[in-house]
Order: structure tokens, then sequence, then C-alpha cells
């Protein structure tokens, strides 16, 4: 089936997926982003989406394979940003319309981790008069626990899969009961019971990924009614296990494109979610966030943590803006989107049109 056939369907079905993510003709890659772009324009407007992006802590009780901050990284500089400094950088975002922040840390459980950050969502909201959303992605929880954070305020959650396929799922963590598949996909099913617009994702170009894994992901968004997507390429740490495999893995502009070419045909099959151009395309491309847009992401989330800890947070080698400030960070990114004839939604907490659309369509059905 010729490409243009694949790109005119309503419904792509496995083998489609296969074949777009097999395109290298530089023709057929503009047909596709095209395509995915006139999408986007349709269905959320030539519109992005500020989250300000507040990494507040970098202690993790995990230790996944590919990860810079893994537990076992006794390298890295630990931390936990007082609260007031939270809140300042949160004020910033407020001030400059951002309409929405991000709330990331490493993975925690305990009991005072989670008073924490009750705390300080309600704090947020009570600060920025209920005019800020908040979105957290702070790894897996109970049931109890994202219940408590939402009725504290919190509204969107990202909770990252990084391979839907158990098996890779397995091999890029280790064998123990803190790093259980089951466990992951049954946090993303409580988030959605809870109420939260739920964001996933996965890497791309991992050790031992097929393009039948990725197709599988895409699926599993699908399958799954996910609201929100941040999925970008894998870049490898120096300080991490899955790095002695750095010489076999896809060369980085392969990854890069593979990265465009996932949200290209997410934005086909899931026309109205929020999709983000991973800050980990920059890495690799000095306007890769912009091309993502270009491909049908809509969501971009800068860098707000004050700059002391950046350093400290760092998943993967040569991540960007490490040393630009919030003000840098976001005077840059307005003109750069202004220049790929976007407009930045300044003022709107940018929910997903998708998580808005399915919640009418169960209002309707249950009158």
């Amino acid at each position: 089936m010729l490409i243009e056939e694949i790109l005119e369907k309503d419904h792509l079905e496995k083998d489609d997926i296969i074949k777009l993510l097999k395109i290298e003709d530089a023709g057929h890659k503009k047909q596709l982003f095209d395509k995915a772009y006139q999408i986007k324009e349709k269905y959320i407007g030539k519109l992005v989406s500020l989250r300000g992006l507040v990494e507040f802590s970098n202690k993790c009780r995990k230790n996944c394979n590919y990860c810079g901050i893994r537990n076992a990284n006794n390298h890295v500089f630990r931390y936990s940003i007082p609260k007031k400094e939270v809140l300042s950088a949160v004020q910033f975002a407020w001030k400059n319309r951002f309409g929405s922040v991000v709330l990331q840390s490493g993975e925690q459980t305990g009991k005072r981790f989670i008073e924490n950050i009750d705390s300080l969502v309600r704090e947020i909201k009570q600060q920025t008069n209920n005019e800020i959303g908040i979105t957290l992605s702070c790894g897996e929880q109970t049931f109890e626990t994202y219940g408590r954070w939402f009725e504290s305020g919190a509204h969107r959650y990202l909770l990252r899969i990084e391979a839907s396929n158990s098996d890779l799922y397995h091999k890029i963590h280790p064998p123990d009961k803190n790093h259980d598949f089951e466990a992951r996909i049954k946090a993303l099913e409580n988030l959605k019971s809870c109420g939260y617009q739920v964001g996933t994702g996965v890497m791309i170009g991992l050790p031992f990924q097929t393009l039948d894994n990725l197709a599988d992901d895409l699926l599993f968004f699908r399958d799954f009614d996910i609201d929100m997507v941040g999925m970008g390429p894998f870049i490898e740490h120096h300080d991490t296990p899955l790095y002695s495999l750095s010489e076999k893995l896809l060369p980085q502009s392969e990854r890069f494109f593979l990265s465009l070419k996932m949200i290209a045909i997410l934005r086909i099959m899931m026309k109205d979610i929020n999709i983000a151009a991973a800050t980990a395309l920059q890495a690799i491309d000095p306007f890769g966030r912009e091309k993502a847009l270009k491909a049908g992401a809509n969501i971009i989330m800068p860098n707000i943590t004050p700059l002391k800890y950046r350093k400290a947070y760092q998943l993967y080698q040569n991540k960007p803006c490490l040393d630009e400030s919030a003000e840098m960070c976001s005077d840059c990114l307005t003109k750069r989107v202004g220049l790929m004839g976007e407009s930045i939604h300044f003022g709107h907490w940018g929910d997903s049109p998708h998580f808005a659309n399915k919640t009418s369509q169960k209002s309707i059905e249950n009158q």
C-alpha cells in the first residue's frame, strides 16, 4: 500500500504503523509530518501550551538501567528543593502566564514525601488563586496517595511506561520488586480511576527495541485511551548499565527522526490528545522541539528549576538548558515558537481536548 493511501485511512492497523515507521525517503517524511500537522491544526489549533518544569528532587528509590539519577549512582549530588524555592519558581510561571507547571521528582514513597507534595499542591493553588494548572510526575504511588493529591488540586499526572512490551521493560530494569511491569500498568489504571488526565510515554531507540515494539507502544496509547504523551529519543548516560551497549544503538540522528515519526503517527491516531515536544530532542538537534511541533506536538516544558540544582537532574547526557535562567528559557522559547508560525497559549491550563471530549461523552451517556 502506498504511503498516501495509509495516510488517508481513518484507522491505522499495526502493519500501517510499521510501514510509516520505516519511511526514509525525505518526500515521504514530509508527507507524514504535514499530515500530522494538518490534524493538529484542525483539532488543537496552531497553539502551544507551556508547562513550567520544576525538578524538585532527584532522590529516587529505583535503579532503572537507563537513568542518570538511579539510586545506585553515587556520583550524583542528591537534593530536595526547599518548598520556598519551589513556590518561587511556580510564582515565576504564574506571573509570566505559563498557565501550568509540572512538579517532577525521582520516585519516593515515604510518608513525609507524600505529605510534602500534598502541602505543596495546596499552597500553589492558594497562592495562585487556583489560576495555575498542576501536573505531577512523581512515579508509582498507591491509589490512596493519587487520590489525596488529586483532591488537593493536581489534575494531570505523567507516568511514563518507558516500554509497553513487558519483555523489553524487564530488560531495561533490574529484576526486583521495585521494577514491576504490572505494578506500572496498575498505577496508570489507578490514576485514571482517580480522575486525572493521564499521561505516559516511551523511550525511542532503546537497546533490544524493534519497530514492532514501537508500533505496539502507539497501540498501547490508543487502547489505554491516554490523554497526553511525552516520548523522545533514548540518550544514554555514562553512569548507567545500559551505557555498555552504546555502540550497538542506532545513531542519534536516526533516533531523532524515529521520534518525530512516532509523534506524527500518534497525532494521526489520536487527534486531540496533548503531545509534548521532549527536551531530549533538543539534546540531539538544536531545533528538535520546534521540529516536533511541526510533526504534531503541541506542548513544550521550559525548565524553571532553580539553576543551582539543574546539573544534578540529568536523566541522560548532554541535557540542554542547564545554564539558562527561567527568564532566558521563556524568552527564547517564545521567539522560537513564533518563528514556527505557532502561538503560545498564555494564561491557559492547556488541558487535553481528548480528556474533555470523552468526559463530555460520558456525561451524555449517563443522562
